[in-house]
This record gives structure tokens, C-alpha cells and sequence, in this order.
């Protein structure tokens, strides 16, 4: 199609770069020291890009061109704007602590808890390793864009549908302050802090040493500066939901 569209004489270019901070649709760029424009179908041929140059190497021209693309505009624009995901450092040590996220076939939860007595074999949910809060690397892949689980040991073996009620389609981390003598506060912080996390739920036991990892929790959702939705589930010791 004939529209109108930019045009940039390369004698004239000195190379400053103004137009193509100018360009919100990123049309143009500087290659080899000159701007250029790299796509039609980016140029709106709105000119936000000609009262930037000081040298007047930019017009407007009516010639052939790709007809403007918003949509691939924003696709772009929305990967640019995307937070980057620092990769987690190469791992040396023990394997127990290499973290690893882990593919499952989703399958429908066993109708009933007595899966020995049906002959099915019940399906654990854990989708990544490690598991530990104190060995979880805080920058992990599988922290980008995930739904937190905080659990405390002892409520996988409260309650035997564990998995399929708190750990789907979650990233769990678990541990218990009373037996690992820590604040999990500071750590748990930079895993906030540093991924995109989309909420975070707390699962604790009733007995009073558990408030240590609620109280962790709520800590790190403070420190981070995020408005990431949360809640708290306690256990009773036999297993019963109390709140």
C-alpha cells in the first residue's frame, strides 16, 4: 500500500540517536552508527521521530510500504517491558541442592484417599527441587511467575491430600523454625523481591512453634515492597482444616 512514512537520508544522519528514543513504536534504530528504519510495519507515520533531529535528516515520504501493525507493535513492546529472569548460577556441590523444575502430566486426583485399596498409585504434585527453604538458590527459574506454597514440614503428614489440595500448580518450599534454628525472613525476602511471584499461601500447624514461619512470611511480604496476595491455612494435628 502507498502511505506515508519516515525517511532517513544517512548524509545528513550525525548519529545522536534522538529520533530512535523518539520512536515509542521502535521502528527505529541505530546501526552502525547511523539510524535506520528497520521496520515499515513499525512506523506509525505519526512523526514523534522529525522534531527530534537536529540535523533534518528525517522526513516524511509517501511511498510502498507494510501497512502499520499495532499488534505486533505491543508484542513487542510488552517482551521489552517483560522483567528479565537472571539465570540461576551454575551448580557445584552437592546435587541435593541443585534446583531443577519438574514436568508433570496433569492427572485427575484419586477420587477417594484410600488409593492403596483401588490400586491407583497417588500422584505427587512437587514441581520443582529443591524443596527446603534453606536450599531453594533465591533465584531460581522456577520462582518467575509462580504461586508460592510456604508449608511447614510437619502438614504434608497432617493431611493426606496434601498435594492435590496445596502443592498443584504451585512452587512449595518448606521448613520448620523450631528444628532449623532460623529466621527464614531475609531469604525469603530476596525470593519475593527478585521474582515475579503471583501469591503466596502459608500452610502451618496449629502448635504454637509454627507461628515462627507465618511470622517469616508476613516479614518478607513487607521487606519486599510487593502487594502479592496471601493467606494462612492452619492445621490441626489430626488434619482438620481450622482456618
Amino acid at each position: 500500500m502507498i502511505r506515508q512514512i519516515i525517511q532517513i537520508d544517512e548524509e545528513l544522519c550525525n548519529g545522536c540517536g534522538a529520533c530512535a528514543n523518539a520512536c515509542h513504536e521502535g521502528a527505529i534504530a541505530m546501526v552502525n552508527g547511523k539510524a535506520k528504519l528497520i521496520r515499515d510495519d513499525y512506523c506509525a507515520g505519526l512523526g514523534n521521530c522529525l522534531p527530534a533531529c537536529p540535523t533534518g535528516a528525517s522526513t516524511f515520504v509517501e511511498r510502498e510500504a507494510a501497512a502499520y501493525d499495532e499488534a505486533a507493535v505491543k508484542a513487542k513492546q510488552a517482551k521489552e517491558q517483560a522483567p528479565a529472569v537472571k539465570p540461576a548460577a551454575p551448580h557445584f556441590g552437592c546435587p541435593g541442592t541443585r534446583s531443577r523444575a519438574i514436568e508433570r502430566q496433569d492427572r485427575p486426583a484419586a477420587e477417594s484417599c484410600d488409593c492403596a485399596s483401588a490400586g491407583n498409585t497417588a500422584v505427587s504434585r512437587l514441581n520443582q527441587w529443591p524443596v527446603q527453604i534453606k536450599l531453594a538458590p533465591v533465584n531460581a527459574p522456577f520462582f518467575h511467575h509462580a504461586k508460592l506454597l510456604i508449608a511447614a514440614d510437619c502438614t504434608a503428614y497432617a493431611r493426606g491430600d496434601f498435594h492435590d489440595r496445596f502443592m498443584k500448580n504451585h512452587v512449595t518450599l518448606i521448613g520448620c523454625p523450631k528444628l532449623d534454628m532460623t529466621d527464614y525472613a531475609e531469604k525469603l525476602t530476596e525470593i519475593l523481591r527478585l521474582n515475579e511471584i503471583q501469591s503466596v499461601t502459608v500452610v502451618r500447624m496449629e502448635v504454637p512453634c509454627c507461628g515462627g514461619i507465618e511470622h517469616a512470611v508476613k516479614s518478607a511480604l513487607l521487606a519486599s515492597g510487593k502487594m502479592i496476595p496471601w493467606q494462612v491455612v492452619t492445621l490441626a494435628t489430626d488434619g482438620t482444616i481450622l482456618d
